[in-house]
């Protein structure tokens, strides 16, 4: 995998914002792949195509490119309007988004991160404090990732250096699961296995159960925190994400 971007493409541009949209997208199309059945390299989509900005041939998964100038992608990705973002995220054909940071300075790819669009959920859009200018109805939004838990950010390039795509396709594996659950299951889901990402390897029930007012905050409407704690770690046990090794105490499983 080429880690540069081919900067004899630009020539004559002059917008910061069409000059890295041209960039990345070319590297991406040249040294992408499917992490769903491994097909290389993706495609882009026809210019002003609304439905993503890149497709696997083999398996027509869809696939949105966000970059931003930096060593790694951070907590938050600047993107579009408010509303279409949230209607994008929300239809039957929603895409997995890949969040890729470069260095400004040798336009090299330092990181691009894979968040699979099981796990995308309408928290992560973030409206910003104030309108376009002279465009109030056209709230913009930034896509924060700060919420999900390790396994919905896959690392295909980190600290620019290519991850094994054979690791890769393990981990976009192990949770396919997900896109079975019904979006309040989904909540609920992601929010249990952002509190397993704290604790050790192994762990048990009473460990969980100090999550249990933080999980109230999140879903006030729920008042059996710790029964549905325990439900959550049934679903997550039925599909190989963590193993029961006693009464009470789990283990979680490395893709």
């Amino acid at each position: 995998m080429n880690l540069r971007f081919n900067t004899d493409l630009i020539a004559g541009y002059r917008s910061p914002r069409q000059i890295i949209r041209r960039l990345s997208e070319d590297w991406l199309a040249h040294n992408g792949y499917c992490p769903n059945c491994g097909n290389r390299p993706i495609q882009p989509f026809a210019n002003n195509t609304k439905v993503g900005d890149f497709f696997c041939t083999e398996c027509n998964e869809q696939f949105e490119l966000k970059s931003k100038s930096g060593l790694s992608t951070g907590k938050k990705i600047p993107d579009g309007a408010y509303n279409s973002m949230i209607a994008r995220i929300q239809a039957e054909d929603n895409p997995n988004f890949l969040f890729l940071a470069y260095k400004k300075a040798d336009y090299s790819v330092q990181q691009l991160i894979l968040v699979p669009k099981h796990f995308v959920n309408v928290k992560m859009i973030v409206p910003r404090n104030k309108p376009l200018k002279n465009r109030e109805n056209y709230l913009m939004c930034d896509m924060d990732i700060s919420s999900l838990p390790e396994s919905g950010k896959i690392l295909l390039v980190d600290q620019a250096r290519m991850i094994d795509p054979g690791k890769v396709r393990q981990q976009w594996q192990s949770h396919l699961f997900m896109r079975q659950q019904q979006s309040k299951s989904k909540g609920w889901l992601l929010a249990i296995m952002k509190c397993i990402d704290q604790l050790p390897e192994q762990f048990d029930l009473r460990q969980m159960y100090v999550f249990e007012q933080a999980l109230l905050r999140q879903f006030p409407e729920n008042r059996h925190i710790k029964e549905k704690i325990r439900q959550q770690l049934q679903i997550l046990r039925n599909h190989g994400v963590i193993e029961f090794s006693n009464r009470g105490k789990y283990r979680k499983v490395k893709p």
